[in-house]
């Protein structure tokens, strides 16, 4: 299996703010041979949602307890309308898209993690990547939604970073992308290009990484496992690559 796949995770908090110069941004990245496979949240899309049609939505030990309900209005609105704004703004940078969700295929089968605890949250048992694979060999960049396949034709509900890290372990992916609200790792109002690991700790310790970006690098260093060789971090605003982060081992030729 090729191992050019690079795995883009686009959060709930940023899914409506990513612009024609981030998908431009990525299109370089098509350009340059990699397959691109996105996989999207939309938590706050979903929020609004279940206010609007005064669905009660709780919490448990930070997952989304996922009612009959809740799930509904998260298809709808997973697949409704982020999967396809997502597919939109890849075609406008020129590529092609195929909107999908983990459901099809299945691309993972999954059972209920607690049902009586966290509902029709699903954890994964087996993940297929031959239709990415398939699609992504044909040029097409496939947009992921959280939805997977439970028991029995069920629609489960996963988080956006659990399928994601599935994905690109199966895929054997070179590459995960964080998309956020900021280009980057910066120091002294300058884009830092790239970072190893250990770099990365020391700016946490003396105070240049702060704030909102540390639980972000904290979640890029924890994918930096497998195979994972680099992990990068990109504003879903902003034009450009970001910054990217490799283990420090890398460097040394082992």
């Amino acid at each position: 299996m090729s191992s050019d796949y690079v795995v883009i995770k686009c959060g709930g908090s940023v899914v409506n703010k990513l612009s024609a110069p981030f998908f431009l941004a990525i299109k370089e990245l098509q350009d340059r041979g990699k397959k691109l496979v996105i996989v999207h949240g939309g938590g706050s899309d979903v929020n609004d949602m279940l206010e609007t049609m005064d669905v009660t939505s709780t919490f448990v030990d930070g997952l989304r307890k996922t009612t009959p309900e809740v799930m509904a209005v998260a298809d709808l609105v997973f697949n409704g309308k982020v999967n396809p704004a997502i597919c939109r703004g890849v075609q406008k940078a020129g590529m092609k898209s195929v909107g999908l969700s983990g459901y099809d295929g299945p691309l993972i089968q999954a059972k209920l993690l607690d049902e009586k605890k966290f509902g029709l949250v699903g954890v994964a048992e087996h993940v297929d990547p031959t239709l990415i694979e398939l699609l992504a060999e044909a040029g097409y960049v496939p947009v992921i939604s959280p939805i997977v396949a439970g028991p029995d034709g069920m629609r489960l509900n996963m988080n956006a970073d659990t399928a994601a890290s599935h994905y690109a372990s199966a895929l054997k992916a070179e590459e995960i992308v964080f998309v956020t609200d900021v280009p980057g790792i910066m120091k002294d109002d300058q884009l830092i290009d790239h970072l190893t690991d250990d770099e990365v700790n020391t700016l946490m310790e003396d105070g240049t990484i702060y704030g909102g970006m540390i639980p972000k690098v904290k979640a890029a260093l924890h994918s930096l496992s497998g195979r994972i060789q680099t992990v990068r971090i990109v504003g879903a605003y902003s034009r450009g690559l970001g910054t990217s982060i490799t283990k420090q081992v890398q460097l040394h030729g082992s």
